[in-house]
């Protein structure tokens, strides 16, 4: 078999990513089409091997051993070829979103995608993809009849590998391609696990009864549930709803905060930055707009409970965003008004 990709499996593997992005992630799409050149085919590419591995995890149907496994056989694909091309086959019988799905049937083509990007970019995204499935692997076989979040620690270390990793990996990128100088990037670094962390907590959150009902995953730990009258059984049970929600309450608390650092890792880009500025900007807006929301309601804590913002907001903070993004000050007023009220954008920037 030969190791080296043609022409043609090349445009065909960027056609694929470029048209599976926004079906596994509309959200992401709009912020990776902001960025250019060879970064924006490196973190596009990052984030289709990342739903990857995040696919196999999310499947509450396949036994841990063989996640683990699947997760094995995933990053081995990262440096091998033939392993690549023939692991759409392995992941068959993974269930899951419809797009998702889609991704696994294909994903010898985002693995040949992975092997075009430059060496220094593939080398990063590699480290870092593999870091994240195989933490990923740990926790499916330390909870191997769905995974039960214990403690605040084991949560902290839980979000590290599923999202931290992603922030590590893009400040890499950054440097990488010459965006951030060296003086800058020590303390983005020093932020950057704070910035996947934090839209992790927010979507673990708003997802709460979602992840329970067809993930049978609970994020929320069992120390914390406890220490307010609850636990991982009670968890959806409207007898319970108080003491839930005063768990989830401390978990506000603690988004909130990271969602501040992830503030300060935006505002610490260089403002000639702008692409990438525009690529942070966006997912930090909707999260502060999605935890204010989450601090008005218990709905994520019912079955079938939905906690998301209005289409108009999502719009009028994409705009607003960019607007804001040359100055740090503007930033900070956008924010502020965000954690308030939902967002107006004649009023938004200006009081």
């Amino acid at each position: 078999m030969s190791t080296v990709d043609t022409p043609a499996r090349l445009r065909e593997a960027e056609r694929f990513a470029r048209e599976i992005l926004p079906a596994a992630s509309r959200t992401f799409a709009l912020s990776v089409r902001l960025l250019r050149g060879e970064l924006e085919r490196s973190v596009r590419c990052a984030y289709l091997l990342c739903r990857i591995a995040d696919t196999i995890e999310d499947d509450g149907a396949t036994p841990a051993p063989e996640k683990a496994r699947l997760l094995a056989s995933f990053v081995a694909t990262l440096d091998d070829k033939e392993a690549a091309d023939a692991f759409p086959e392995q992941v068959a019988g993974i269930s899951g979103e419809s797009a998702h799905l889609r991704l696994l049937r294909n994903s010898d083509l985002v693995l040949a995608l992975f092997r075009s990007l430059l060496p220094g970019s593939r080398e990063r995204v590699a480290h870092w993809v593999r870091e994240m499935a195989q933490g990923m692997a740990s926790f499916a076989l330390r909870h191997p009849r769905g995974l039960r979040i214990q403690t605040v620690e084991e949560y902290r270390e839980y979000c590290y590998f599923v999202a931290g990793t992603v922030g590590c990996m893009l400040t890499e990128l950054w440097r990488e391609h010459g965006a951030v100088p060296s003086a800058r990037y020590e303390a983005l670094w020093a932020r950057c696990t704070h910035f996947g962390e934090a839209l992790q907590t927010v979507n673990i959150l708003k997802d709460i009864a979602a992840d329970a009902e067809r993930e049978n995953s609970i994020f929320l730990p069992e120390a914390t549930l406890q220490a307010h009258g609850a636990s991982h059984a009670t968890l959806l049970d409207p007898a319970f709803l108080a003491a839930s929600r005063a768990a989830v309450g401390e978990f506000i608390e603690l988004a909130w905060k990271d969602l501040d650092e992830a503030f300060e890792y935006l505002l610490l880009l260089p403002r000639r930055a702008v692409t990438i500025r525009a690529f942070c900007v966006l997912p930090l807006l909707y999260a502060y707009a999605t935890l204010r929301e989450l601090t008005r309601t218990d709905a994520m804590l019912r079955p079938g409970g939905v906690v998301k913002i209005s289409r108009g907001e999502v719009k009028s903070l994409m705009i607003a965003g960019l607007v804001a993004l040359g100055s740090n000050a503007l930033l900070r007023r956008l924010v502020a008004s965000v954690r308030e009220r939902p967002f107006a954008p004649l009023a938004g920037l200006a009081g």
